[in-house]
């Protein structure tokens, strides 16, 4: 049994952006950095949702790469909060791609972020009540 992606369970994506050359290894696939810092940026749009506010990747954990990622391919990052904390929030990044040449759609990468709220002044502060 294949696993539902996030679009046929009616979630959208926190990021959404194209793979091009300029992000490749030596190996023509696109670098693992480059989508690392593609997940980085979907968990914090929806830390920062959260925390109404500033905040930083302090953590990341469990990182899997299933696959790897080819130019063309459409790179969907899909975000959820796990836990919140009194100043920290865990997300889960589940990354999906729809091939470029064939448009078949696959998980590509997971992990586990965790982000802490900022204050104005630099330092932690308290995650707000969910509204």
């Amino acid at each position: 049994m294949s696993e539902s992606t996030p679009a046929e369970l009616g979630r959208g994506p926190a990021l959404r952006t194209i793979a091009m050359p300029a992000d490749t290894n030596p190996n023509g696939d696109i670098f693992g950095g480059w989508l690392l810092s593609q997940m980085d940026l979907a968990g914090g749009v929806v830390a920062l949702r959260r925390a109404q506010g500033r905040v930083a990747t302090v953590g990341i954990e469990a990182m899997t790469f299933h696959k790897p990622v080819y130019v063309g391919d459409e790179v969907s990052c899909f975000a959820a909060i796990e836990r919140v904390g009194r100043t920290s929030m865990r997300v889960r990044i589940d990354t999906w791609v729809t091939r470029h040449r064939s448009g078949e759609t696959v998980k590509v990468t997971e992990g586990v972020f965790t982000y802490v709220a900022i204050a104005e002044d630099g330092r932690p502060r308290e995650v707000p009540p969910e509204v």
